[in-house]
Formats: structure tokens, C-alpha cells, sequence
């Protein structure tokens, strides 16, 4: 079965496109192949710096024969008094039929005129020829740019276009300006070790072609021989490699034949920290470290693109240009080291956070002031809260510094490094690097309470500012990372079990807010519900809780269940976690009849949501059933239970006081006492109702059941 090539030529694409551009291909191309009723048996997608190609393996020499039902007008605008209408002649005319071809069929609006059409497949080369610039012109990607004096956009200018369905060129034309390129099947091989164009005489010989000329064309082969490479350098060296996935993912798009060099450094650099040494090796010159044990070797190893027979000369090139990379690291590390960390805080008066929220140095003492909220709250010795005050001071000072001018991707890290020089202590030094985690979604979360409480002043205090701003995220736009803040605010709080009360928090640095901006709107209840959004979502999507018990414990439009998540943020994760376990054990299904029903007619009443003694609530004397009595009785007997809960969060006490009121509860509905809740007579349905109302509030201190859904 034919085969068939598209490749796109161009000048060396950014790395990070390739890869982006394999994974739109993978899935548009399927979709539009389908799309023509089309599906070969394979479709490979290749990319290097210079090439973009699609390989279609097993394609059928033309689309299938097919029948496809064409609807036409309605019956009634068909035909008048037996006799076809223009409506109808038309529609028979348009779709190449006869009145005779029409079939009446009855659909969900009335009957309709329907045809079915015959239609011979197309043949594929004449299809893929229309496809393929479509597949290219679908791409995107960040930093297009224009080449020559058309209004083509694409990250590079395209140099060659081939299109070859076996081993005959479909003609497809590109026309920029007054720049047109026509294909052909004329690839270009390695630009140094094989500059000669490349003829392919068959598409699928494509990969094997390409070998010959020194391209791997599939990124796959490159990032197993580039692996498998280095991973043998560090052996010959003694140690082993730091392959980190986002370099080898960037190196195996930067090269096209790629070859290992190996290179050293001066033994000196090595009493430079191992972060600046393998910051300057990866972020700045894309090289992978080299390390023994816990200690760094001074080498390091490169992927070339170059001439294997020409590796000494590469090598000294690079070891040029990373000695004078360590060198001025050092310059700039010693400098740092001379002067104390404190001495750069005043410093941060000069780099502005936001420019109508002040300087970083004016960020600092918010933090500062969130952290001592915190500490409070917490009840923490002098001695902690003495250290977090003193990490929230420092915690940007190392912004001012000159490694971190230089590097920035080191910040925090170089905060901390020459906090331990300058003598602080370690929970200060480690709170200092840990106050930016996790930085990603990948990253880790502080570990000691000093970077944790940091960490999250910080954020709250990024939150107040820009929300106070009016700088609300907005569908996929979050310039702040808002987002990420909120996130990590909440799962540095479950992580480490921290018992702070959010709202409370929110609440005091909105109100400082207003006061400090008088002509702004306190931003506490945007914020509020913006941290609602971000509880559900990680409660959903990352603890894959069902949405429905989610529901419950966040409430619906509640006031009162938001300022509960954000006051108590573990009791929050405990209850929704729990609800998850009692209905995977079924203990769910043999409470939530009783307390569902009673939860929607209590929403008759009006008993206030807080109200759990019905002594207070229930007028004994009114009733007339001896279902009233018991449901009652089992309603004092059910509260000491439910402040147990309450007061220990062992919610367990709760589900089985409820399961022991479920009969009473069953009986005073439909019972052989049974009685009528919405009586005529107004005292006695509120006495109902309010029985009602306290059992429904039981529940509520658990969940609120309305949104649960019975499965």
C-alpha cells in the first residue's frame, strides 16, 4: 500500500516548537485524515532543528465508495396538493437527483424530504495534496515571525517543501510575496557533515535517507542515543550524569546528529555552591553535570551537532567559555559574601513589586506582618516566631545581590547560601530557599515550618495586593499566577497539618489594604471566592474526590460553609476525605435518606443553620404523636454525640448517631405515628419544621447533604 511524505524545510526552529509542533501534528493529522475518510495504517511525525515531516504508512490508492443522507426541505414545502414545488425541484436539481430518488422520513421536527447520494471516492494523492500546507498552516506557536516581503508567520522561514505520495511529487505550492517555493524530493542532509542535497526516490524510505545523511530524524532515536551517550561519558568519568528532563528534552531538539563531548573545569570552581555551577552549566549553556556522590566532578559533558572527528577542538571552545562563566560567577559570589544579607534589604527599595502597590522592600514588611498573624494564631514560642520574623525579613534580600542580578533562576537559593555565611541560623537560611516552593506544580512543598509560614504570607500577601488591585485572573490569563499562590497556599496548609485560620487572615490584610489605598474596594469577597474555586479544584482534580461530596462540604453559595473551609482548612480536607470513605463503605447510603429528606423540608422553616439543641427550638407541648416525641428524644440524645464530633473531628461519632436516629426519624414520616410536617395550624408546622431544622443542622456539621447525590 502507497506511502506518502510531507516535509517542511526551514532554518533552525526554537527547540522547544519542535516538540510542540510533533504533538499538534500527532493529534490534528489523525483528525483530518478521518475527516476524509482516510486512515492509514501508520503515522509517524519527525522533527529535528531544520525539518518537520509527516510519514503516512498503508494508505489506500483512493477513499472508499460511500452513501451519505442528504436532508432536504419539509415535506410541506416540498409538495402542494400532490404537486412537487420549486422548493423541491431545486433541492433535486442542487444534489444531482430525480423527484423519484426523494424519501419521506420522519424526524423529531416532522417529516422531511431525504436523498441518498452515491459518492465515488476521491483519489488520496489528489486529497493529500489539498491536506498538507493545511497541516503546516495549523501550527502554533509563540514568536512567529515574517521572512522575506510576504505575511507567512512561522517561528523560522521555510527553505523546502517535499510532498511525495511512493515516488511521485504531488505539486503543492507556497507563496510568500514574491517568494514560492514548490516541492519536490530534494531533502537537505546534516549542514556540515552532509551539505549535498538529498534525493528521496520513495516515501518510505524516508528515515533511511535521512541516516545516510547524518539526520536522525526521529527525536526518539536522538533522546535514547543522547541518554544512553552521556550516561557512558559520566561512567568513563567516574560518576554519573545529571540528566534533568527538561535539558535532554531541549538538547535532543537542538541537534540533528548528535555526538558527546566531554569537558573539564578548573578544580577552584568547585568551592562554588553546586547550584551555581550546574545553573551555569544547564540554564546557560545547555551541558549536563557531573557528580560523585554528594560532590560535583569537575567535568561536564555536551551534546554536539557538529563533526565527531573535530571533538578535541569543541571541547576546548566549550571549556573556554565556561571558565568564563564559573569566573564571573565566582567574581560575583565573593562580592556577595563580603557584605552581610541584612545589608541588601534597604536595597529592595529600589525594585518595585507592582507600581501602584510600592517597592519590594514595602512587600517585605507585609510579609512580615501576615507571618506575625500566623505565629499567633498558632501559638508558637518566642523562639520560632523570632525566626520566621526574621525569614520573612530576608526572605528577598538576595534579589539585590549580584548572582542572583545575574542568575535569577537562583534566587531563594543564593538567599539562603549566604544567610548560612552571614551566620543565621538553619530554620532561617532553609525558610529562606523554601518560602518560593513548590515553584511549579512539580515541586516539592517546604518542609520546615519556618519556610511554610513564609511561604504562605508571601502569597496572601501577593492575593490581597493584586485582587485589591482588580487584577482578577481571567479565563486562561493569570499574569500573577494567582492561581499557583492560592494553590499553594492550600496544600502547604494540608501538607503540613497547619491549623491557621485562612479567613480570618484574608479578612485583617484586606482591611489593612483599604486602609492603605483609601480609593479601593476591599477585595475579601472576590478573594473568598476565588479560594472556593481553588478548594474544589484541588479537591476534585488532584485528592479526586466525587464532585457532588465536594459540593457538600464547600456549600452552595453558602456564607456560612465558606468562611468554615477558609476558617478550618484541615477540618475542610478531613470531612470531605471522610465522605468519600463512608460512601465507598456504604455508610453514606444508610444515612442520607434520613437527613436528605429532612434537609429539604426543613428548607420550609426558618430555624437558623447553627441551632443544635431542640430544647431551644421545639415546644414539647405542642405535640400529638408519639412520633414527635421519640424523633425529639432522639434528638437529645444525638447532641452530645455531635459535639464530640465537633470537637475532635472524629466525624465517625456523627455518622453513627445519625444511623441510631434513622428508624425514629423513618417512623415519624411514615410511620404508623406518622405525622403531617406541613399541618394548617402555624405553630404546629414549625414545631415539625424545626425538629426538622436541628436534625437537618446534625448533619451540617458534617456536610451539607442537599447537593449529595444518592447513587
Amino acid at each position: 500500500m502507497p506511502a506518502f511524505l510531507f516535509e517542511v524545510g526551514t532554518e533552525e526552529l526554537p527547540a522547544d516548537f519542535v516538540s510542540d509542533a510533533i504533538a499538534q501534528w500527532l493529534t490534528r493529522i489523525p483528525q483530518s485524515l478521518q475527516e476524509h475518510f482516510l486512515t492509514p495504517d501508520k503515522i509517524e511525525v519527525f522533527g529535528t532543528p531544520r525539518r518537520l515531516a509527516v510519514l503516512l504508512s498503508g494508505l489506500p490508492e483512493q477513499q472508499a465508495d460511500r452513501e451519505e443522507d442528504v436532508k432536504g426541505p419539509p415535506v410541506k414545502a416540498a409538495f402542494k396538493d400532490g404537486q412537487p414545488t420549486k422548493a423541491a425541484e431545486g433541492f433535486a436539481r442542487k444534489q444531482g437527483v430525480s423527484l423519484e430518488d426523494f424519501e419521506i422520513r420522519d424526524t423529531e421536527k416532522g417529516e422531511f424530504i431525504f436523498v441518498v447520494k452515491q459518492i465515488s471516492g476521491r483519489p488520496t494523492p489528489e486529497i493529500l495534496q489539498e491536506l498538507c500546507l493545511d497541516w503546516w498552516r495549523s501550527l502554533e506557536g509563540r514568536r512567529f515571525m515574517r521572512w522575506s516581503d510576504g505575511d507567512l508567520r512561522f517561528p523560522r522561514p521555510v527553505r523546502w517543501l517535499i510532498s511525495l505520495f511512493d515516488d511521485q511529487v504531488l505539486p503543492v505550492t507556497l507563496t510568500n510575496g514574491s517568494e514560492t517555493l514548490s516541492s519536490d524530493r530534494l531533502s537537505r542532509g546534516h549542514r556540515v557533515l552532509h551539505p549535498d542535497p538529498i534525493a528521496i526516490e520513495q516515501a518510505s524510505q524516508y528515515v533511511k535517507k535521512l541516516q545516510e545523511a547524518s539526520i536522525w530524524v526521529d527525536p526518539a532515536v536522538r533522546q535514547s542515543g543522547i541518554l544512553s551517550a552521556v550516561e557512558k561519558a559520566a561512567a568513563a568519568l567516574g560518576g554519573t550524569a545529571d540528566v534533568a528532563p527538561d535539558l535532554l528534552a531541549e538538547v535532543v531538539n537542538l541537534v540533528e546528529f548528535p555526538s558527546v563531548v566531554v569537558g573539564k573545569f578548573d578544580q577552584e570552581f568547585l568551592s562554588l555552591p553546586p547550584e551555581v555551577i550546574i545553573t551555569v552549566m544547564v540554564t546557560h549553556q545547555r551541558y549536563f553535570a557531573v557528580s560523585k556522590g554528594e560532590s560535583l566532578l569537575p567535568n561536564f559533558i555536551a551534546i554536539s551537532n557538529g563533526n565527531p572527528e573535530k571533538q578535541a577542538l569543541i571541547s576546548a571552545g566549550n571549556e573556554r567559555v565556561i571558565r568564563a562563566r564559573l569566573a564571573d560567577a565566582k567574581f560575583f559570589y565573593d562580592a556577595d559574601c563580603q557584605e552581610s544579607l541584612e545589608n541588601f534589604v534597604p536595597k529592595l527599595e529600589a525594585v518595585t513589586f507592582q507600581e501602584d502597590l510600592g517597592s519590594v522592600r514595602a512587600k517585605v514588611d507585609r510579609i512580615g506582618l501576615v507571618a506575625q498573624q500566623i505565629t499567633e494564631q498558632l501559638e508558637l514560642a518566642v523562639e520560632q516566631t523570632t525566626e520566621i520574623i526574621r525569614c520573612s525579613l530576608l526572605c528577598k534580600a538576595d534579589l539585590m545581590t549580584s548572582m542572583v542580578y545575574e542568575f535569577p533562576e537562583l534566587e531563594g537559593i543564593m538567599g539562603e547560601k549566604y544567610a548560612r555565611v552571614c551566620g543565621e541560623s538553619d530554620a532561617v537560611a532553609q525558610g529562606i530557599v523554601e518560602h518560593y516552593q513548590p515553584r511549579g506544580a512539580e515541586d516539592a512543598l517546604p518542609e520546615t515550618l519556618t519556610g511554610q509560614i513564609v511561604g504562605i504570607s508571601d502569597r496572601i500577601d501577593t492575593l490581597v495586593s493584586i485582587f485589591g488591585l482588580g487584577l482578577i485572573p481571567t479565563g486562561s490569563s493569570d499574569p500573577f499566577a494567582l492561581r499557583r499562590a492560592a494553590n499553594a497556599i492550600i496544600n502547604i496548609t494540608w501538607h503540613a497539618d497547619l491549623g491557621i485560620n485562612l479567613a480570618e487572615l484574608v479578612k485583617t490584610h484586606c482591611d489593612r489594604f483599604v486602609a492603605e489605598h483609601p480609593d479601593k474596594e476591599s477585595p475579601e469577597s472576590a478573594l473568598q471566592e476565588f479560594l472556593m474555586l481553588r478548594l474544589r479544584t484541588l479537591l476534585q482534580d488532584e485528592r479526586k474526590l466525587d464532585y457532588d461530596l465536594v459540593n457538600a462540604v464547600l456549600g452552595e453559595a453558602d456564607a456560612e460553609y465558606t468562611t468554615r473551609a477558609l476558617a478550618d482548612l484541615l477540618d475542610l480536607r478531613d470531612r470531605a476525605e471522610f465522605l468519600q470513605s463512608i460512601r465507598q463503605n456504604q455508610q453514606l447510603d444508610r444515612i442520607y435518606e434520613t437527613v436528605n429528606r429532612s434537609t429539604r423540608l426543613a428548607a420550609k422553616g426558618d430555624l437558623a443553620t447553627d441551632v443544635l439543641e431542640a430544647a431551644r427550638v421545639v415546644d414539647s407541648g405542642l405535640f400529638q404523636s408519639p412520633a414527635e416525641s421519640a424523633f425529639y428524644e432522639a434528638l437529645v440524645a444525638l447532641l452530645p454525640k455531635t459535639q464530640a464530633a465537633q470537637a475532635s473531628r472524629d466525624y465517625i461519632q456523627l455518622v453513627a448517631g445519625l444511623q441510631e436516629v434513622a428508624p425514629t426519624v423513618g417512623n415519624f414520616f411514615d410511620g404508623p405515628d406518622s405525622v403531617l410536617v406541613m399541618d394548617p395550624e402555624p405553630e404546629i408546622r414549625r414545631n415539625r419544621l424545626n425538629l426538622l431544622g436541628v436534625l437537618r443542622n446534625h448533619g451540617r456539621v458534617l456536610a451539607d447533604f442537599g447537593p449529595i447525590v444518592k447513587p
